[in-house]
């Protein structure tokens, strides 16, 4: 079997029937279609049985992003596995797109697709995320043409659209449940390329995601402790030291910025440091289990990523460009204590 695609549904009953729509008109007859409902009680389940016989259903609780999508790959046949969200469109011929580079090059082993936006298909939401070297991953290309975007080598994957190989999936150990949600498709892409893989933007494969920025307390807490649980399990001592001045660096940026967003965000930090110190046995362990297989040095792969945050995406043009001016000199030379 070629590839499994593997729909993770969460009360997505609005979206499910364009989604697999879609998705089946885009199948080759070697592929198969997983739906996992993680606790929906929108109807969901009832609608992929009744209108998508042929589709693979598995209900769940809801047990996050990584939990659901780890069972739809545990039964999984394909030799590829095609992660994709409810919310979005596949464009004719994607899936062949997303594909081709895993069967002619041995050493790709993630693609990710031009994300667009399902009411401005010109316009990008995602072509593949970059991440900075203190781990804070963001958009690239968010906002921008796609016309300006080829096909390229990327930091990482959009959790909202990739394939990879399944054989590589289970080598990493698949997502990290611990996780829960957000984070897992950058530790996921970290953890493939520490162990010599590379993650493949393809400019030919477009998928139109209904994606409307959001932000909450509870997003910024996960989104800012998986980033802290990410570099800590993945990262020697020795490389997680040298990075100590340009993670106070992000300390600050992240600080300012959830100060400015008012006072439901002021305790966000305090709950994030409180879970890290409450875990810090579990994490020890994780370090200590990460640091048996083989990979790269860490402290190269770090500091290859970028010194620059795109600021632009975290606040007004003027704050952004006196931010870019302020922090962007301290995180260069922070760098360099890696290189």
């Amino acid at each position: 079997m070629r590839a499994s695609i593997i729909v993770l549904s969460y009360n997505s009953l609005s979206y499910l029937g364009t989604c697999l729509q879609s998705i089946v008109a885009d199948m080759g007859e070697q592929d198969e279609l997983i739906v996992v409902d993680n606790g929906s009680v929108d109807g969901s389940s009832d609608f992929v049985l009744t209108h998508y016989p042929q589709a693979q259903l598995i209900r769940s609780q809801n047990i996050g992003y990584a939990g659901g999508n780890n069972l739809g790959a545990a039964a999984a046949q394909g030799e590829y596995l095609v992660f994709l969200n409810p919310d979005i469109y596949l464009q004719p011929g994607s899936l062949s797109f997303l594909l081709s580079p895993l069967e002619r090059r041995s050493d790709i082993a993630l693609t990710t697709p031009c994300v667009v936006f399902m009411r401005r298909p010109e316009v990008i939401n995602t072509c593949g995320n970059t991440i900075h070297y203190t781990g804070l991953t963001y958009c690239r290309g968010a906002g921008r043409s796609r016309m300006n975007y080829p096909t390229a080598e990327v930091d990482a994957v959009s959790g909202a659209a990739f394939a990879i190989r399944r054989s590589v999936f289970e080598e990493l150990g698949g997502f990290d449940r611990r996780f829960f949600m957000y984070v897992e498709d950058t530790d996921l892409s970290w953890r493939a390329r520490l162990a010599g893989y590379r993650c493949l933007y393809v400019a030919e494969a477009v998928i139109q995601h209904d994606y409307s920025f959001s932000y909450s307390p509870a997003k910024a807490y996960y989104l800012d402790r998986n980033r802290h649980f990410m570099l800590l399990k993945n990262l020697s001592t020795l490389a997680y030291t040298r990075m100590l001045p340009g993670l106070l660096a992000s300390e600050l940026v992240t600080w300012g910025f959830l100060l400015l967003k008012g006072p439901r965000y002021w305790g966000v930090k305090l709950r994030v440091y409180s879970w890290l110190w409450k875990e810090r046995e579990m994490i020890r362990q994780s370090r200590q289990d990460a640091q048996t297989h083989g990979r790269m040095a860490d402290l190269d792969f770090v500091g290859r990523m970028t010194p620059q945050l795109d600021f632009e995406q975290l606040a007004s043009p003027g704050l952004a460009r006196l931010a870019a001016l302020i922090f962007h000199p301290v995180f260069k030379a922070a760098r360099e204590l890696l290189i």
